[in-house]
Parts: C-alpha cells; structure tokens; sequence
C-alpha cells in the first residue's frame, strides 16, 4: 500500500485535493431562512461549481511541478468563470427581489454575490494546500493540510452581525395624531384612519443604539438597514400587501446622536425574537464604515477600542 502511495503520488495528491475541495464547498453551502441557493437546482449549480474549482486547485499543484507553468492561465480562466458566477447570482438576485413586498436591496445583493465567488476561491486555495502537502511530503501531512483548511474555510464562511456593532432593544409604536413614532424617533406621517388603527394593533418597532462612531455610519447605510428589514420580514412575516406604502417596514435615523429606529407590521406579534433577528443580521461589506480608522480620528478609536 505505502509503495502503491509513494508510486502514484500525484494521482493520490490530487484525488485527496479534489475530495478536500469538494468537503470545503459542502461545509459553506446552506440554504437557509433566504431560501437562496434554492433547493435542489441551487444547490446543484453550486456543488458543480465547487467541483470544478476543487479540480482546478488539485491539478495546478503537479502541473507546476511538472514546469507546465500553462496551468497559471487555467486558473485566470477559473478566476474569470468565478466572477461571471457572481454576475449571474447578482442579475439573478435582482429580478427576484422586484417581486418580493421587502426587498432585500441593492447592497445585500452585492454582498450575496461577492460571497459565492469568494466561497469557490476558498474552495481552490484548500484543494490547492492539500494537494501541495500530499505530493510534496505525503498523503498523511496533505490530510492534516486539508482539515487545516476545513477550519480556515469555517472561520472566514461568515462574517460579523449588528450584534457587533449595536445594542437592540423593542420601542413602543405610538401615534400623534396623523405622526407615527417608534420610542421618540419620527418615523414617517400617516393619514388614512385605517391603516393607523393597523398600526396602532399590529406595529412592532425596535431602536438600535451603536457602540461607537464606526457603527453609526455602517447603520446609517441605506443597504445595511434594508438589510435588517428584508430579514425581520421574512422570519417574523410582513402584514401588508402590495401598493400600500403606508404599511411597508421602515427604518430611520435619530439624527441627533445616530440611533436606528426600526419599524415593521409583522405577522408573528413576537418582539423577543425580533430582537435575535436583527442582532444575528449580517454586516454587510459594502456597507461597512469605519471612520475611527481616519488618522485626524486615531485619538477617538483609541478611546472606544
């Protein structure tokens, strides 16, 4: 068996590069409360995708040791595939959202797409380390190479929520006259009796408060805060239909000291697991801001760590 190892090393190193890549896109792909990617048909596109990635990091190890140094345009080839992947997730994402009542908006979208490209690099870099380890020194350290990658994969699958950034805490939706307000933050005017007697049943609202000055500005981000709306909307239901704009979620800034007042008409009545909903909602990159890091601001970042 060792003897059979040592002769077929290359063709050991990759299988075993291929099966970690393979495990690696298995371990970042779920559907969950998005229902994206869908179930199977998603899914299989993105396995597919994940097995040509894991071959194409598997098969660059011997053929550079081979000098066919030709295997480098293979995976510029792969790099372009993979960005026409997120381009197709980001059309695909967009015609989906004109039919939703919350829609999950431009900027969620972007971060969507962005994470299915970079999920298939990750994919190339582990069947690439462990193919690396199983040729160069054996099937043994190209196995442990390979569950190293497991973990890198699972730490860097998921960034930070608004629970890093934010303290959450349910408001009271009240009405002044045709005003609605969410705790003492004005959230937008609403004349028909009807629907004020909805709100006043059925209204839920929520105040995010930022830890420091970084968080005021990624909550301010209008995609960060259709983000926190698409996400209450679809756990917890929305109570509306389509073209009542009186009824639709809202989120607002105090612009006094940078809170967030969430507002939406749930159909589950449940502000304790509203709260969890908006505390686990990710940070999304492009709407990431971190003006601490400003060198006229280094004192203040100092000061909130």
């Amino acid at each position: 068996m060792q003897h059979y190892l040592v002769e077929n090393k290359y063709l050991v190193g990759v299988l075993l590069g291929i099966a970690f890549g393979i495990l690696s896109r298995l371990l970042m792909l779920r559907t969950d409360y998005r229902q994206y990617p869908t179930y199977p048909h998603g899914q299989i596109i993105h396995i597919s995708l994940g097995v040509i990635a894991a071959a194409l990091g598997a098969v660059a190890v011997p053929a550079l040791f081979n000098k066919d140094y030709t295997a480098i345009t293979f995976l510029t080839l792969a790099a372009q595939q993979f960005r026409d992947v997120r381009k197709m997730e980001r059309e695909t994402l967009t015609k989906i959202d004109s039919m939703e009542l919350v829609g999950r908006g431009s900027t969620y979208i972007e971060g969507i797409a962005m994470v299915f490209e970079g999920r298939n690099y990750l994919v190339i870099m582990t069947a690439l380390l462990t193919s690396l380890f199983g040729i160069l020194v054996n099937i043994w350290i190209g196995i442990l190479a390979g569950i190293i990658s497991l973990i890198i994969v699972e730490k860097l699958k998921s960034g930070k929520a608004v629970s890093h950034i934010a303290d959450v805490q349910a408001a009271l939706v009240k009405i002044d006259g045709p005003d609605l307000f969410v705790g003492d933050v004005y959230i937008m005017n609403v004349g028909l009796k009807s629907n004020q007697e909805i709100i006043a049943a059925r209204g839920m609202g929520f105040i995010l408060t930022p830890h420091n000055s970084n968080g005021k500005v990624t909550l301010s981000n209008l995609g960060q805060r259709q983000a926190i709306l698409y996400d209450l909307a679809t756990i917890l239901g929305v109570y509306r239909d389509d073209g009542e704009p009186a009824l639709i979620p809202m989120a607002k800034l105090d612009m006094k000291d940078g809170r967030l007042a969430v507002f939406i008409l749930p159909q589950e009545l449940d502000s304790k697991k509203g709260k969890e909903v908006i505390l686990r909602v990710p940070i999304l990159e492009s709407a990431v801001r971190m003006p601490s890091e400003a060198s006229v601001n280094k004192k203040e970042a100092g000061e909130n760590g």
